[in-house]
């Protein structure tokens, strides 16, 4: 059983009614994972404060673990004896983060997940995750591919960083359903582009170095995407390039626009912050929620571009 809400008293409701009244408020703290990385987990956190500030019954502690999973297991204890209403984590390491997950579950205090799938060990501990199918965005890549590529060719992929929930989940759904669909188009190498876009830059020029023959790239999504792309600008070789990426940037889409980008998967931070906050608020309420709650993450290329705004991250 999780703990009851907390009660507060509201001086100003027992100046005006003349009486005791309690005013009830969810003390929630989040952690993230590496707000300093990337545009879409600058614009999350703000996106989660936003919607904390419009609602009265939320109090929030805010945490970032800079990609740092000792530091993250310690402010994950620090929320706990600060006796917090919920846990959000957006995990640094889905394996690493499960004893700490475990405390709290003990401690009586629901976890949400965000973003990023804790590793299956772990899922006991957890009231619910809410995020993207990272697993089914890996999918929908692969099939842009196999459309750009018309089932045959040479193509090289940027991970995430190594360990991370997302960046596995994505290259193996990419990398099953590749096999699946288009046998006929062949990984040539994989290196990790840890979510930044310089690094992924670096990658694809060393990839440049190596192979004469590119056919298409893969990038966990388009921060790293742009910088890859960047590369094969640079050595005059992007138009013979097809460029697929996931979690769509406003840099991958005004690349999609300008027709050096094949196609990407949408999703919004903002959709991801409010839901997870939703979540833990549904869950402290008592409401029936789903263990998995997965929102959609549409593919976007060129051709339906105009039904989707440019991001704002």
């Amino acid at each position: 059983m999780f703990k009851t809400k907390v009660a507060t008293l509201s001086i100003a409701m027992l100046a005006f009614a003349g009486g005791v009244h309690a005013s009830d408020v969810y003390r929630i703290g989040i952690t993230q994972n590496n707000v300093g990385v990337d545009s879409y987990q600058t614009t999350y956190q703000s996106a989660f404060k936003s919607a904390a500030e419009r609602n009265p019954e939320v109090d929030i502690v805010v945490l970032d673990a800079g990609g740092d999973v000792a530091r993250q297991i310690g402010q994950v204890r620090n929320l706990i004896q600060q006796d917090v209403d919920a846990i959000i984590i957006w995990p640094t390491n889905g394996q690493a983060v499960i004893p700490v997950v475990r405390q709290a579950h003990a401690a009586g205090i629901p976890v949400v997940v965000t973003n990023s799938r804790i590793a299956d060990a772990g899922l006991d501990f957890i009231a619910a995750f809410s995020g993207p199918d990272n697993v089914q965005q890996g999918i929908y890549s692969a099939e842009m591919m196999c459309d750009a590529l018309d089932g045959e060719g040479q193509i090289v992929q940027i991970a995430g960083q190594p360990g991370y929930t997302t960046a596995m989940e994505r290259a193996q759904g990419f990398e099953d359903r590749l096999a699946e669909a288009c046998p006929g188009v062949e990984i040539l190498e994989t290196q990790p582009g840890d979510w930044n876009r310089e690094k992924a830059q670096r990658v694809m020029e060393n990839f440049l170095t190596k192979y004469d023959v590119i056919d298409g790239v893969y990038s966990g999504d388009d921060n790293m995407g742009v910088g890859a792309l960047n590369a094969a600008k640079s050595a005059k070789r992007s138009e013979e390039i097809a460029f697929i990426g996931a979690t769509n940037f406003a840099v991958g889409y005004e690349a999609i626009e300008r027709g050096e980008y094949y196609g990407s998967i949408v999703q919004s931070p903002v959709d991801d912050a409010e839901a997870a906050l939703q979540t833990a608020l549904d869950i402290l309420q008592g409401k029936d929620v789903p263990k998995m709650n997965f929102f959609e993450t549409p593919k976007i290329t060129a051709e339906n571009l105009s039904e989707f705004s440019k991001p704002v991250f």
